[in-house]
């Protein structure tokens, strides 16, 4: 099937169906023609990619854990290798999670001690330069 039919029948623009070819997550023959061509099978294979990008993994990610994908869903077999990198990806999901939680506890003191020491006192602020605007 050519590109446009890949895109009709998974719902992924041309465009991104590409970016996944560069990236090593699928594949496609070239017809006499130049034009893309894709087996049937395509269409899992970016069932799987949508899916696994959906999980939050990174195409790098995807292009290692593709080999041990079986269905739409997907499910992936237990090899030590894609254990290895799920945990790690997690590892740094949580860490970015971590740091997250901080920024927000953060700037919630922020925006509690500005709360207590608001008054009549201060001059307001011109929401264009976020200054100041002399009394």
């Amino acid at each position: 099937m050519l590109i446009g039919e890949l895109s009709r029948r998974t719902g992924v623009n041309a465009h991104q169906l590409r970016y996944y070819e560069a990236q090593g997550l699928l594949e496609a023959e070239r017809g006499a023609n130049g034009y893309r061509e894709y087996d049937d099978s395509a269409v899992l294979r970016v069932k799987q990619i949508r899916q696994l990008l959906g999980a939050g993994l990174s195409s790098e990610d995807i292009a290692y854990l593709l080999p041990c994908a079986v269905g739409e869903a997907p499910e992936l077999l237990g090899c030590p290798e894609l254990l290895t990198a799920m945990r790690s990806r997690l590892r740094r999901l949580d860490d970015q999670l971590d740091r997250l939680a901080r920024s927000r506890d953060a700037l919630a003191d922020y925006i509690d001690a500005a709360d207590r020491m608001a008054g009549d006192d201060y001059p307001p602020f011109d929401h264009a330069c976020q200054e100041p605007v002399p009394a």
